[in-house]
């Protein structure tokens, strides 16, 4: 199989890890950088690819067969478009643009186009994640009734020293770390459609808030709550449990999600299973099956690139879709709006 030449647009940290997993395929290879940058020059240099200054220089002068877009969020509308308009397939890093409206325009200029677009959610591709979603979708959890999350952790004070923006509003955790949760959480209880939200800002007072609580309740009927923060001493996210990425220190006896259902519970990524064998009998007196459901262990990011490959070649559509990056970001602004206003807000139809 010839490889997929596949070009980054973007050389910051994303960008970077997005390298190191087509480095990684056997499917796909890196053919150029985009990124007018100075430092980028070093980049591409090592990678040994040719730099591009602009996605128009790249498409006249080296068109790839399709482009990943991990630059600034800002760019992501106008970006796509060009990409859209030159006929080449993307993935298109989260959030799929900065504001809904935008998400709407550019979802609505794909479906006009039928562009290939995979938005970048690298949790989707999780192996952990896809086992999880068996087991629910399998019924074993009986009818889901609840779900218990958590996304809490420690950010340092350099976190915000190097980039005074996220001390302002849209720079906290709702908008930067919970589009991820709320990815995970349509995957495996399906859609959103209503979130109620409290927020704090109370230990470092910055006008953005640093913990949130937040209720949600699903299409299917089942109710959530969430807790966001990033200035909790406190392991149970999905960095520190899942061992998915080396660069966070992992907890193997924490969970950073409960699904409970009719007959049994679920906890994830630990995937301990708490079960009644016999739904007719099943009650708080009885005691569970408990067993672990088996997994493997893979990184989603070079799984994600593989499934770009397929997605390039169509032999796949794609996991994520522009729709799926839109409602994402519905739910979150969502919860933003709730949290301001201390109002259940309902969300369109999904």
């Amino acid at each position: 199989m010839q490889k997929i030449r596949i070009a980054i647009a973007g050389v910051g940290s994303v960008g970077k890890a997005h390298m190191e997993a087509a480095r990684a395929s056997s499917t796909v290879c890196l053919s150029a950088l985009v990124d007018p940058s100075p430092a980028a020059g070093e980049t591409a240099a090592a990678a040994g690819v040719p730099l591009y200054a602009s996605l128009e220089e790249l498409i006249a002068r080296d068109r790839p067969d399709g482009v990943v877009l991990a630059t600034p969020n800002a760019l992501h509308l106008e970006q796509a478009v060009r990409c859209i308009g030159a006929g080449l397939p993307m993935l298109l890093e989260k959030p799929i643009t900065v504001t809904v409206a935008e998400g709407e325009a550019l979802v609505k200029a794909a479906d006009a186009a039928r562009a290939r677009i995979l938005i970048g959610h690298h949790r989707a591709h999780s192996p952990i994640m896809a086992k999880a979603k068996e087991i629910v979708d399998a019924g074993r959890l009986g009818r889901l009734v609840a779900v218990m999350g958590s996304a809490t952790f420690l950010k340092p004070a350099a976190y915000f020293a190097a980039a005074p923006w996220r001390r302002a509003p849209g720079g906290g955790p709702i908008l930067i770390n919970m589009i991820h949760e709320v990815h995970n959480l349509r995957m495996l209880c399906g859609e959103i459609a209503a979130v109620q939200a409290i927020a704090s800002h109370a230990v470092r007072g910055f006008a953005v808030e640093d913990t949130v609580s937040i209720s949600l309740r699903f299409a299917g009927g089942a109710l959530g709550s969430f807790m966001l923060s990033d200035t909790a001493a406190c392991a149970r996210s999905w960095e520190q449990t899942s061992q998915e990425n080396q660069a966070y220190p992992s907890y193997a006896d924490e969970d950073c999600y409960v699904i409970a259902g009719t007959r049994g519970s679920l906890a994830v990524p630990t995937m301990r299973l708490k079960t009644y064998p016999d739904p007719e009998e099943a009650s708080w007196w009885k005691p569970f099956e408990v067993a672990t459901a088996g997994m493997v262990r893979e990184d989603p990011l070079r799984r994600q690139m593989e499934h770009f490959g397929a997605v390039v070649r169509n032999e796949a559509v794609p996991l994520v879709s522009a729709r799926d990056g839109l409602r994402n970001l519905q739910v979150t602004e969502a919860i933003a709006r709730a949290a301001e206003t201390g109002r259940v807000v309902e969300l369109p139809a999904g």
